[in-house]
Order: structure tokens, then sequence, then C-alpha cells
């Protein structure tokens, strides 16, 4: 039950995300989510997109590096205490998150977290134990 996301290391320049967008643009690959973490020189761009070959087939050929990390879409109730919801279980069981973003989603009520966690499989296991849904791979791209 887990999703892909495409990782871009780009230089923190004018232009460059730009660059990145309209490679994926004519390429016909929807962004779907995206984060984006910045430092004086470089960028990393995370994404999750319809169709992660696609998309890494056209980065690569314009000299970008492209890394794919399993990463899971939760589903998160859109009412006070939601995130929390996700997140006390899995800080009382010592599972890190390692970074979140939002993924904007019309066809539900609720809001879906992407989340990279330091133990995966842990994370799963505890999501499914307390009926969290994970949203899976396929699912993300019929959205």
């Amino acid at each position: 039950m887990c999703a892909e996301q495409i990782s871009i290391f780009i230089e923190n320049k004018e232009g460059r995300l730009a660059e990145v967008t309209a490679i994926l643009r004519d390429a016909d690959v929807n962004i779907r989510a995206l984060s984006l973490a910045d430092t004086t020189d470089f960028g990393v761009l995370r994404l999750i997109v319809n169709n992660n070959d696609r998309a890494e087939k056209a980065l690569k050929k314009e000299g970008f590096t492209v890394g794919i990390t399993q990463v899971l879409a939760v589903e998160v109730k859109d009412e006070p205490g939601g995130l929390n919801d996700i997140l006390d279980p899995l800080s009382e069981n010592e599972v890190n998150v390692e970074y979140m973003y939002a993924f904007a989603n019309p066809q539900c009520k609720n809001a879906i977290m992407i989340f990279r966690f330091d133990d995966h499989d842990k994370a799963l296991k505890i999501l499914a134990e307390k009926k969290i849904k994970v949203i899976s791979k396929q699912e993300i791209c019929n959205l």
C-alpha cells in the first residue's frame, strides 16, 4: 500500500522550478502534490505525479538527478485533531515522521497527507491497526 514519490535535486536559482514543471507539462505528467525544501545552493523537489515512469524519463533526459522514494499517502479527517489521530499512535510506538506534506484531493472530504517515516513497515502496521486509510499508488493515479 505504498505510494511513490519522485525527488528531484535542483539548483536554487531563478527559473529552475519552472524548467522542471515545463518538462513535466511537455511529458503530459500531472503533479498531484509537491513539497520543496531548499538550502542556499540547491533544493529537493518532492512530487507525487500521475505517471512516475514518464516523469522520471523526461527529467533524466534533461539532466536532472531523480530518485524514487516509497511514501505513504494517508487519509486524514478534515477536522480539529484529525492529524493527531495519525501522529499520536505513531509517536506512542516510536515511529518518527521524517517529513510530510499535503495532497489536494477534490474528490474526498478528508485531507490526504504524504508521509515519509523512519520505519515504513511499522508505520503501515500501526495505521492498519487503527483502521486509518492508506491510499494506494493506483488510487492516487486515478484522482
